[in-house]
């Protein structure tokens, strides 16, 4: 069992919804986010995805962008994110996610990332860009290597999508809020609860919302519905304006998540 799966588990236990926290590995140094995780941590984060910096990063707004180019100025590669992972590891339990594009992955491999991403103790992956329908070969070798795959549903999913994102997500899936590119947002989108509603229907899977999820209101209105929240942009943007805030920052973020929300 990985460690994702047993956060939800606990979770479940305390009948409490869990954060997510997404940061951009590598910015704006490789060295500074074992730091940023520890903060994130002790500031309630459950989990963490670690992005991988991409050059294209067509899914992602401006704020994460320009992370990702500020991480890639600084010498980030893959190679350089599982050395990060495997020095929080050092450090902490919490679960981590490998958050990236296909291609970056294509070109390292799937059987060496899936093997160095284990050592380095990455708990699973997520690969935004990835057709499902042709996730097979990259399933099989990551669970073989005992790691978790995470998909991302849409409210523009087909059922035959939703279908498959269920069969072949393990850990949980993440649900996509709104269409469009990530980013903070005012309001949660009307897509966002027939979205859960139509998931559910396919997987007993623990489920994760995010994109534009950036306010401890909107954290605190999708609670009751979901196993996790994903906040990302929002942890990017504090990175970038005050980093020595960080801590405080989550707190605020996850206050309403401590307490029964079943």
């Amino acid at each position: 069992m990985t460690r994702i799966a047993r956060l939800f588990q606990e979770l479940k236990r305390q009948h409490r919804c869990g954060m997510v926290a997404y940061l951009t590995a590598g910015d704006p140094t490789p060295e500074a986010t074992p730091h940023f995780i520890e903060a994130l941590e002790r500031g309630g984060a459950d989990l963490i995805e670690l992005g991988v910096p991409f050059s294209d990063p067509i899914a992602d707004g401006p704020v994460i962008q320009q992370a990702g180019d500020r991480a890639l100025a600084a010498g980030t590669t893959v190679e350089k994110v599982l050395e990060i992972a495997a020095k929080v590891r050092k450090r902490s339990e919490i679960p981590l996610l490998l958050f990236t594009y296909l291609n970056p992955v294509l070109r390292y491999g799937f059987e060496k990332l899936a093997r160095d991403a284990k050592a380095a103790g990455i708990d699973g992956c997520l690969l935004t860009d990835a057709s499902v329908e042709e996730a097979g070969e990259y399933v099989h070798t990551m669970r073989n290597a005992g790691l978790d795959t995470v998909f991302l549903a849409a409210p523009t999913s087909s059922e035959r999508r939703l279908k498959l994102v269920a069969e072949y997500s393990s850990g949980f899936v993440y649900l996509v809020s709104r269409t469009g590119i990530t980013g903070v947002r005012e309001n949660i989108a009307d897509t966002a609860l027939p979205l859960i509603e139509r998931m559910r229907a396919y997987t007993g899977l623990p489920l994760a919302m995010g994109f534009g999820i950036s306010t401890p209101e909107q954290v605190a209105a999708l609670a009751p519905h979901v196993e996790a929240v994903v906040v990302g942009s929002a942890v990017v943007r504090q990175i970038e304006r005050d980093p020595s805030n960080l801590e405080s920052f989550m707190r605020d973020m996850t206050r309403y998540l401590k307490s029964d929300v079943s």
